[in-house]
Protein backbone atom coordinates (compact mmCIF):
# COMPACT_ATOMS: atom_id res chain seq x y z
CA UNK A 1 0.00 0.00 0.00
CA UNK A 2 2.77 2.03 0.67
CA UNK A 3 4.80 2.12 -2.63
CA UNK A 4 1.06 2.65 -4.41
CA UNK A 5 0.29 5.97 -2.49
CA UNK A 6 3.94 6.97 -2.95
CA UNK A 7 3.64 6.32 -6.71
CA UNK A 8 0.20 8.65 -6.22
CA UNK A 9 1.31 11.69 -5.04
CA UNK A 10 4.82 11.28 -7.07
CA UNK A 11 2.38 11.14 -10.36
CA UNK A 12 0.02 14.27 -8.84
CA UNK A 13 3.29 16.28 -8.14
CA UNK A 14 4.55 15.74 -11.77
CA UNK A 15 1.27 16.49 -13.02
CA UNK A 16 0.99 19.63 -10.92
CA UNK A 17 4.89 21.02 -11.66
CA UNK A 18 4.01 20.33 -15.49
CA UNK A 19 0.57 22.37 -15.53
CA UNK A 20 2.63 25.40 -13.71
CA UNK A 21 5.51 25.33 -16.29
CA UNK A 22 2.61 25.37 -18.91
CA UNK A 23 0.79 28.46 -17.20
CA UNK A 24 3.82 30.38 -16.80
CA UNK A 25 4.42 29.53 -20.37
CA UNK A 26 1.39 30.95 -21.33
CA UNK A 27 1.38 34.10 -19.17
CA UNK A 28 4.85 35.14 -20.29
CA UNK A 29 4.04 34.77 -23.76
CA UNK A 30 0.91 37.03 -23.00
CA UNK A 31 3.14 39.37 -21.57
CA UNK A 32 5.57 39.58 -24.49
CA UNK A 33 2.47 40.35 -26.72
CA UNK A 34 1.13 43.20 -24.79
CA UNK A 35 4.63 45.06 -24.26
CA UNK A 36 4.31 44.62 -27.95
CA UNK A 37 0.98 45.78 -28.91
CA UNK A 38 1.77 48.46 -26.17
CA UNK A 39 4.81 49.92 -28.04
CA UNK A 40 2.33 49.87 -31.38
CA UNK A 41 -0.09 51.47 -30.40
CA UNK A 42 2.96 54.48 -28.84
CA UNK A 43 4.39 54.30 -32.36
CA UNK A 44 1.62 54.84 -33.63
CA UNK A 45 0.36 57.79 -31.75
CA UNK A 46 3.81 59.90 -32.41
CA UNK A 47 3.45 58.93 -35.93
CA UNK A 48 -0.46 60.35 -36.09
CA UNK A 49 0.97 62.99 -34.36
CA UNK A 50 3.42 64.03 -36.50
CA UNK A 51 1.51 63.69 -39.68
CA UNK A 52 -0.90 66.39 -37.58
CA UNK A 53 1.46 68.40 -36.56
CA UNK A 54 3.04 69.01 -40.25
CA UNK A 55 0.38 70.12 -41.85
Amino acid sequence: MQNKSSLLLLVLIAFSLTSCSVVKGIFNAGMGVGIFLVVAVIVLIVFVASKVTKK
